[in-house]
């Protein structure tokens, strides 16, 4: 028999990697201008829109089991965010440091929704399941365009 029902807390949990994606990208925009580095805001920007959709995709599943989605952030997310300021400072305020961070960022999120699909998947319906395999590939996109820019900014 086919699970049809979904844990409210997985899916928060992916919500919280959103959450905490979008708020790191805003922080290497922030970043980004101070240190003179436009030309990375427009990548970052699509990046807070794809989670912003991913969010959107997945909350008609919460609000199935009557739970609404969350607006918080996981606190390693936050960790992640004080360390970036820190490094990108203390490195030198270049385009490689920022776009490392931004890097390990999307390293953090791939984790989360590996770990959610190889260990969780008996909490989650096939429709779920289905949305969290394409929004990973939606984001192993987005983490080798900004590995690509990385590498590109040490040339």
């Amino acid at each position: 028999m086919e699970n049809n029902i979904n844990n409210p807390a997985i899916i928060n949990d992916i919500i919280k990697i959103n959450n905490d994606r979008i708020e790191g990208y805003n922080k290497a925009i922030e970043l980004a201008h101070s240190h003179g580095l436009h030309e990375l805001e427009p990548d970052f920007r699509k990046y807070i829109e794809q989670s912003e959709t991913f969010i959107a995709e997945l909350t008609p599943y919460l609000e199935l089991e009557g739970k609404e989605p969350t607006d918080s952030t996981m606190l390693s997310g936050k960790l992640f965010r004080a360390w970036m300021s820190i490094k990108v400072n203390i490195t030198g305020n270049d385009k490689k440091s920022l776009l490392e961070s931004c890097e390990k960022g999307e390293d953090a999120f791939k984790a989360t929704y590996k770990k959610v699909l190889e260990e969780d998947t008996d909490e989650l319906s096939p429709n779920v399941k289905n949305v969290l395999t394409i929004q990973l590939n939606k984001q192993l996109e987005a983490h080798d365009t900004i590995k690509m820019l990385r590498d590109n900014a040490s040339l």
